[in-house]
């Protein structure tokens, strides 16, 4: 242990075997196991801070006193704390969860992962209010003394009145487009009040001047009304704040904040951007936003959640779309595709940290990095070992959000019925980011099951996306002879939901422990379950047959419609597809196929398709040939430049072409690409050559 531990029941509310816990920690002697740590013996909890260790205080609830305590008692070393109570304790299995609680300390006491850059935000004061025009109005008179107001109004205005000051702008007119995150919002509207209201002195002429009652207080013209007497011109006079050519008229401005008072939101994302609220049209929601903004200016920043590859992505080839699964995923638009140059780009101040593109990412060219996927291995591996250490039996794995997620865990242990003695809980900022390299990992490494609980908060993309990944695992499973269940989807939003959603999950025995660490390259830490699994499978497969739209499989090439033209090697960004050196051949590695299709829409014979399946057998990391041909010889020099099926291809589509009937024009396809120019230069007519 890193830490000294200290262990309280909470005025004796759980069970806890100190001794059977220290063991499974690696640490000697039998710990003291506090009463009321934050009360009455809190005595010991000073004399643990100036013995100057470094302190894994097993309670979150007084997180807040224990560190003021620890500023107090003149703590130097680290101090750090762990949920035992909601967790493990307090379930009607909490006198067995000593196993349970181990883990949990376990997972608690690992070093701190390595640094990620940061992403950085600067977000002034300057907001833009959209919306009903008394509404929004109202609201920027009461934020006015904190923040630099500009208001969009979006409507008629009836029943709203301009303030008798001008203390903001005020516009008018329908967004045409809202992007951005906080501190750099761009927003374009088109105005279709003819009265800019911006110029209009307020005065109140053209009201009383409108024979038909066009013009609202909030001085916007009710156009099916008008009939165009233009009486309002007149009056404005020399203050031209009025122009009925205005209507269609585009603006731009960039904003630090945007509240967006519309019914309907302007930006409709699960997940909208910093820096952006929608509360609609409720009224407390509209109070509790405006709280918020205020607290939005300054500087900010955040963990930089992703690493991109950009050499190994899979989404696009010479303008041909391959794989968009990241794009699909992303529940906060923060992934674009940059087809012409291969690529997608992620906008770094829009994404949120879910992790949906990782998991979903076929290649690795996504890799989730705050925590990065071998910090989750090391964390899991030592709950597993810390748990089987205390005598555990049968461990189960429960990834849940730290929202949501985790107050649910707390209101079932609350209720009196608690997590299983056997499920462990595992908390990530996301559960999107839990992948098939987390999953089939965590099985390999000993857990009998891998749940990942959907609490209500998450996108419905990210659920489809896991359940199809999991659907991926389980064929992979039973291609391994293991019985349905190990990967379970739980959707439960209240606690009586939870705990029906726990009783039916299946009851499995593990599989022997592998011992291996997670790599962060996905493909690396999947072949390192593959080859546990298979060593423990019986009998162990050579291929496990998967379902279209698996990230594993090989191709098959219709030889009699390959040419050998060689597009699809181009296209391949895994290098799975290969040309030969020594003669025309094209050939395969298996295990670097990742099944995006770009190989299929480029071929110009279509004489590819995808066949999905996990190879195992040797051989599958070695290049092998799909189709072969006779190499063509330069008649004039001898030189192997084609395939013969190729020239002859050629031969027969161009033969009565009308640009290939002079004398030579056929043979010279059947020359090397040097010996081709020779004979254009000393054969043909001397206007050629010189146009040549």
């Amino acid at each position: 242990m890193r830490h000294k531990t200290l262990l309280c029941n909470c005025n004796r509310t759980m069970k806890m075997d100190g001794k059977t816990i220290a063991a499974a920690l690696g640490e000697s002697g039998e710990p003291r196991v506090h009463d009321a740590l934050c009360r009455q013996h809190v005595a010991a909890f000073e004399a643990a801070v100036k013995s100057g260790d470094d302190l894994l205080v097993a309670c979150t609830q007084e997180s807040s006193l224990f560190s003021a305590l620890h500023d107090d008692f003149g703590g130097q070393a680290a101090i750090r704390f762990v949920n035992i109570r909601e967790t493990a304790g307090w379930s009607e299995e909490g006198a067995q969860s000593a196993p349970k609680m181990a883990a949990l300390l376990a997972a608690a006491d690992l070093p701190d992962a390595e640094p990620v850059p940061v992403v950085n935000y600067e977000a002034g004061n300057n907001l833009l209010i959209v919306g009903h025009g008394a509404v929004a109005l109202g609201w920027a008179e009461r934020l006015a003394d904190s923040l630099s107001i500009s208001v969009l109004i979006t409507d008629d205005a009836q029943g709203a009145e301009l303030p008798a000051e001008r203390r903001y702008p005020v516009y008018s007119g329908q967004v045409t487009d809202l992007k951005g995150y906080l501190g750099a919002f761009e927003v374009s509207w088109e105005q279709a009040n003819p009265i800019d209201l911006e110029a209009c002195t307020r005065c109140g002429a053209c009201v009383e001047a409108c024979p038909e009652s066009a013009i609202s207080v909030a001085l916007q013209v009710d156009l099916d009304k008008c009939k165009s007497h233009r009486s309002c011109v007149t009056a404005c006079g020399a203050v031209k704040a009025i122009d009925f050519d205005r209507a269609g008229k585009a603006r731009t401005d960039r904003f630090d904040l945007v509240l967006d008072l519309s019914e309907t939101p302007h930006i409709r994302l699960h997940q909208p951007p910093q820096g952006y609220l929608a509360p609609g049209r409720d009224p407390l929601e509209q109070a509790l936003a405006a709280a918020k903004l205020p607290q939005m200016t300054g500087e900010f920043e955040k963990p930089k959640f992703f690493v991109y590859k950009e050499k190994i992505c899979a989404h696009g080839r010479s303008g041909i779309t391959g794989c968009t699964k990241c794009i699909d995923v992303c529940s906060t638009g923060a992934i674009t595709s940059l087809l012409k140059e291969n690529r997608v780009e992620v906008e770094p101040h829009l994404c949120m940290g879910c992790g949906g593109c990782a998991t979903v990412c076929p290649s690795g060219a996504m890799t989730y990095a705050y925590p990065r996927v071998a910090d989750m291995g090391a964390r899991i591996k030592a709950m597993l070992k810390a748990y089987a250490a205390a005598g555990g039996k049968n461990p189960r794995l429960l990834f849940h959000n730290g929202s949501d997620g985790r107050e649910l865990i707390a209101r079932l242990a609350r209720s009196g019925k608690g997590l299983p003695a056997n499920l462990i809980p595992v908390e990530v900022l996301h559960v999107a980011s839990v992948g098939l390299d987390l999953m089939l990992g965590a099985v390999a490494l000993g857990a009998t099951q891998v749940v990942v609980l959907l609490a209500g908060s998450e996108a419905e993309e990210y659920a489809e996306a896991l359940g199809r990944q999991m659907a991926i695992g389980e064929d992979i499973l039973a291609g391994f002879v293991h019985a349905p269940g190990r990967l379970q989807l739980l959707k439960a939003a209240e606690t009586q939901e939870l705990a029906r959603g726990i009783a039916a999950l299946p009851a499995l025995q593990p599989i022997p422990a592998a011992g291996f660490n997670f790599s962060n390259d996905k493909r690396a830490t999947l072949d390192f379950v593959f080859d546990h699994l298979r060593a423990h499978a019986k009998p162990a497969p050579d291929v496990i047959a998967l379902k279209s739209g698996a990230p594993f499989g090989e191709i098959t090439v219709d030889k009699a419609k390959c040419t050998l033209c060689m597009a699809c090697v181009g296209s391949c960004p895994e290098g799975a597809l290969q040309d030969s050196k020594e003669a025309p051949a094209l050939r395969f590695i298996e295990r670097n196929c990742v099944q995006c299709g770009l190989c299929v829409r480029t071929c110009p014979e279509k004489a590819i398709d995808l066949l999905p399946r996990l190879a195992l057998m040797a051989g599958v990391k070695q290049p092998r040939v799909l189709n072969q041909a006779e190499p063509f010889a330069c008649i004039k020099c001898g030189k192997a430049f084609g395939t013969k099926k190729m020239v002859d291809g050629m031969l027969a589509r161009l033969g009565k072409h009308s640009m290939f009937s002079q004398q030579g024009a056929l043979e010279r396809i059947k020359m090397c690409a040097d010996c081709r120019v020779m004979d254009l230069m000393q054969n043909s007519p001397q206007s050629n050559i010189d146009e040549f």
